[in-house]
């Protein structure tokens, strides 16, 4: 049996990068998922991609800089096309600015990370987190990063959103345990996804001090995501699980 079979799974931020591979990777593993993100034709081809291959999945464009009451319809329309309550979040999505010195963040910019980062993440496990506890339970998981624990010289703004997303996480997890709801952290290092090909020279400077000098991948984050969703990580509540190559151990 797959270890996600009988679950429905909601990623955001799943039309492209890290979110794609999650949504892709839980789908072989069983569960219904809905990709979510901002263009129909990325989302239609992800989801075609999915049943191709056996899996059953569905997309829903939603803008999640938007506010509550996008949010909500988002968790309502995820939840019917799904045909039963969400029981697996990933709050996946996130807006990324480029490196830049503190003193030449914007208020907008401010504004748009913290909007996508954090309250986003907040008003959406709000909408769902009733209905998980109201059918047996769930697993959220936060897609942190390590920007978020360590100190990165010029991405503060992006550092500090997640370093929220982690506090969240052990917040819910302690509110939210007792009621059948599992809550975690992945936190990926530098990772090479299609999108950020560009950027490869970078990524693999940033990952020569890692004990396995090498970029992460989008198949180890989304390894490390399915772990924390399925029953083998029944007894895990709380955790922030760095998938960097042991940076943060060094």
């Amino acid at each position: 049996m797959n270890r996600l079979e009988g679950h429905a799974a909601l990623v955001t931020g799943s039309t492209s990068g890290i979110g794609r591979g999650v949504a892709e990777a839980m789908a072989r593993e069983g569960a219904i998922v809905i990709v979510t993100g901002l263009g129909p034709e990325s989302g239609a081809r992800i989801v075609d991609g999915i049943v191709a291959e056996g899996g059953v999945a569905h997309f829903v464009e939603a803008d999640l800089s938007a506010g509550g009451s996008e949010i909500r319809r988002l968790a309502q329309e995820a939840t019917a096309l799904a045909g039963r309550p969400i029981d697996i979040l990933v709050n996946n999505a996130a807006f990324l600015v480029p490196p830049h010195p503190m003193t030449e963040s914007t208020e907008e910019q401010i504004d748009k990370v913290l909007e996508v980062n954090v309250k986003a993440p907040y008003l959406l496990t709000a909408a769902l987190v009733p209905a998980m506890v109201e059918h047996g339970g769930g697993s959220v998981i936060n897609m942190g990063s390590i920007g978020g624990v360590d100190g990165i010289k010029f991405t503060s703004l992006y550092g500090a959103s997640k370093a929220g997303l982690h506090s969240l996480t052990r917040s819910w997890a302690a509110e939210l345990a007792a009621d059948g709801v599992r809550v975690n952290t992945v936190a990926p290092g530098p990772t090479l996804t299609e999108g950020n090909e560009d950027l490869r020279p970078l990524l693999e400077k940033l990952a020569e001090g890692n004990p396995d000098r090498r970029t992460g991948t989008v198949q180890d984050t989304a390894a490390a995501v399915i772990f924390l969703a399925s029953d083998e990580a029944s007894h895990i509540h709380g955790v922030l699980l760095p998938v960097d190559g042991g940076a943060l151990a060094t």
